[in-house]
């Protein structure tokens, strides 16, 4: 299993398909891990394209090496050190929820090396306090263990990733098994994290920007928002009936947006 070194963490990634194309970066969300891309893995495989997943500090294989707080600035920073494990100098990069702050960060950090952004469910601005403070008491209950995890589930899950029971058991699953107070440095990276919105401009590169029509988190609003501060994204593409986690539970739309997008701004080798 392939690991890279990086400030603060002994990050964990995976890399498939085909050499010598177009390659895709992948960052997942809070509370997931890069399986979460299984089926746009799948896909883009069989697409001819070469495909980079990577693990957040604080989730799946990814070990983090120090108590000290971290920004998604350095999650950009951990993106960047996997693709030059890979020896890839550019990429379209993808990102879903925290994913998309980390992917951001990046095109503003290097430009050269981001052919364009697939940015799922997520946005550029800060968390308001009201925010702050919903999230202050789920992270509190969360790296709690007296309070049992599946009273927490029952809650997440339908937010987190909507879909059907099936869709949400594994991640479920995952939860149970976790070192809940392990996520601490991760959530308070996810709390405080910066605004990017006034950015937005700088990123010139092509850019897909799509919600679950019932993502409560990313809203219709916060992702129009995104999509008209980047200079050179479409309209939001939203992936009707589905949740925050549309890419999980509604495969078959997302990878077809993602198809045409990079068919658009790449052009796969099998087209």
């Amino acid at each position: 299993m392939p690991y890279v070194k990086t400030d603060g963490a002994r990050t964990f990634y995976t890399d498939s398909g085909k050499r010598g194309g177009p390659t895709v970066v992948l960052a997942h969300g809070f509370f997931m891990d890069l399986s979460m891309f299984a089926p746009q893995v799948e896909y883009l495989e069989a697409n001819g394209f070469r495909v980079l997943c990577w693990d957040a500090r604080g989730h799946g294989g990814t070990v983090s090496e120090t108590d000290e707080p971290f920004t998604y600035w350095d999650s950009a920073r951990d993106l960047f050190a996997v693709m030059d494990a890979a020896g890839v100098e550019h990429a379209v990069l993808g990102g879903m929820s925290q994913g998309g702050f980390a992917v951001l960060r990046a095109a503003l950090l290097s430009p050269e090396r981001v052919d364009a952004l697939i940015l799922l469910d997520t946005e550029a601005a800060a968390n308001s306090q009201e925010q702050k403070d919903e999230y202050r008491q789920l992270f509190g209950a969360w790296t709690n263990t007296e309070v049992p995890i599946s009273a927490l589930s029952d809650n997440l899950a339908p937010q987190l990733i909507g879909g059907t029971a099936a869709d949400q058991a594994p991640w479920r699953a995952k939860w149970a098994a976790s070192d809940r107070p392990a996520i601490q440095r991760a959530a308070d990276n996810l709390i405080e994290r910066d605004s990017v919105v006034e950015r937005l401009h700088e990123i010139t590169c092509p850019a897909l920007v799509m919600r679950g029509e019932h993502d409560g988190s990313s809203t219709a609003e916060k992702s129009a928002a995104l999509a008209a501060g980047l200079p050179n994204s479409g309209p939001v593409v939203t992936i009707l009936g589905s949740g925050h986690a549309a890419n999980w539970t509604d495969p078959e739309p997302v990878n077809q947006a993602i198809g045409e997008f990079l068919t658009r701004t790449t052009g796969s080798p099998d087209h």
